[in-house]
């Protein structure tokens, strides 16, 4: 296995980290827009990383690196703008794909999340390729429970709900996100997504449905609101629920933040002008925030990403469970080097690279992690030293 990893920021870096412990393959080419930053990400792993230069925006460009490096699989690390470019640079080079978040929505015209990936499905599938999308934490581990419940604790689901909380704090900071604030501010600001069997896919006001949600391991009671998330896209392509929702811990400040953010129009990604500039705001905004990859040090807490799962049990019986996977930042920190938040999401993604080399995962297509088999993963991501767990509720 040859891997092309698209984007050598918080989430990339922690993936080099992550892969460079394991032998199930050959090479990983980290490529970023900024080299120094690709450069940084592999120093010291090895070499069997290779750093580079490539422009994500570029599906010719993604080809081309793909061609030289003659890569098997791309792992796309950067923020979902890029997808279809790397998606169909990808495609073009014979390389299979993963991402961790897929195509954007597009509310005016009802494009939902992942509609662009899934429109080239039978393309993909003629072709005998896969392309592996939403294989993160959230989505990806979630979207592996959800089928491992379906499998293996469940005879029938009323709800599949999504449900991320944590306890972070980051010293020094009044206001410092632990992930990328462009693609929080996309699925946070657009209109979630909600699936019922009787309805269908439909959506509801940003912020709507608030509940206070019980984390383990410390973390205690947070409130959770809707939010537009891949999961609910995917989930019932593969799964039988009756509703599936996705709602995330932001917090009162967080929301406050993002709500101002939209009053002044910092959200916006069309570019305006500013003294012979033509810039985006919400580019100005990412780049006046502290990067998430450099705030590990100064934070403290864990993160909780999980999926709550409610209806009859295989005995027929009422049955509540909470899957969920917890990372302590300070664990991270001293094992890999890199905060809680990315680690946890890149996690995922070398574990399903891993089953793909051995052949415990396969498949053609657009897929989600829900259409493959959940127990492979779960047991490997367990052999990566960071178990998941489950309680009753």
């Amino acid at each position: 296995m040859r891997v092309l990893l698209v984007g050598a920021g918080g989430v990339g870096s922690a993936a080099v980290a992550i892969a460079a412990r394991r032998t199930f393959f050959e090479t990983v080419v980290v490529a970023d827009h900024d080299p120094v930053r690709a450069q940084r990400a592999v120093a010291g792993h090895g070499d069997r990383f290779v750093a580079a230069q490539v422009d994500a925006s570029s599906a010719d460009a993604v080809t081309a690196l793909c061609r030289e490096h003659r890569i098997t699989h791309v792992l796309n690390a950067v923020d979902p703008r890029f997808v279809m470019p790397i998606f169909d640079g990808a495609f073009a080079a014979g390389a299979d794909y993963l991402d961790m978040a897929m195509s954007l929505s597009h509310v005016e015209t009802g494009v939902k999340l992942g509609d662009e990936q899934f429109a080239l499905a039978d393309t993909w599938s003629t072709a005998g390729r896969l392309a592996l999308c939403g294989i993160g934490v959230e989505p990806g581990l979630s979207d592996v429970f959800a089928r491992y419940a379906a499998d293996e604790l469940f005879s029938e689901i009323d709800e599949i709900g999504v449900r991320d909380g944590a306890n972070l704090t980051v010293d020094g900071y009044d206001f410092a996100p632990s992930f990328s604030i462009w693609t929080t501010i996309e699925e946070c600001l657009n209109p979630p997504v909600v699936w019922e069997r009787d309805r269908g896919w439909f959506t509801t006001e940003p912020f709507s449905e608030p509940e206070v949600f019980h984390f383990p391991e410390g973390i205690g009671p947070v409130e959770c609101v809707n939010v537009e998330h891949e999961e609910v896209l995917l989930i019932p392509r593969w799964v039988k629920a009756r509703r599936v929702t996705f709602k995330y811990g932001l917090g009162d400040e967080f929301i406050e933040v993002l709500k101002t953010l939209h009053k002044l129009g910092l959200d916006a990604v069309s570019p305006v002008r500013v003294r012979g500039v033509d810039v985006s705001p919400r580019d100005v905004v990412a780049a006046s925030l502290p990067d998430p990859a450099t705030l590990g040090a100064r934070m403290r807490g864990k993160t909780c990403a999980g999926t709550w799962v409610r209806g009859l049990g295989p005995d027929g019986q009422p049955r509540e469970v909470y899957l969920y996977h917890v990372v302590d930042n300070e664990w991270s920190m001293r094992e890999y080097g890199h905060q809680a938040v990315v680690w946890q999401t890149a996690v995922n993604p070398v574990v399903a690279l891993e089953l793909l080399a051995s052949g415990a995962w396969a498949g053609v297509g657009v897929l989600g992690p829900e259409a493959l088999p959940p127990m492979p993963f779960l047991d490997l991501l367990n052999g990566y030293g960071s178990p998941w767990a489950m309680e009753e509720r």
